[in-house]
């Protein structure tokens, strides 16, 4: 199961980074991290599955649920900001 998160991690997080990042700035789901990951854990039950650090010093992480199913891939930007 981890490493179908993981191969899932890796194809959607190299999609995001070379999506344009103005669209992501004017998102209405962005806030700081520590707000998403509560959101992600009190409305899903997602759990971090699994983290990495794109080359503009972003972090990626994939959240889960194996009890719903559910999934989500965060970007972090050096600021805070998911």
């Amino acid at each position: 199961m981890k490493q179908q998160f993981l191969a899932l991690s890796l194809g959607v997080g190299a999609m995001i980074l070379a999506a344009d990042h103005a669209f992501a700035q004017q998102s209405r789901n962005c806030a700081e991290r520590a707000t998403v990951v509560e959101r992600l854990s009190s409305s899903y039950g997602e759990v971090r599955q699994s983290i990495g650090l794109a080359p503009n010093n972003s972090v990626v992480e994939v959240f889960a649920s194996e009890k719903t199913g559910t999934w989500t891939i965060t970007v972090t930007n050096p600021a805070g900001v998911t």
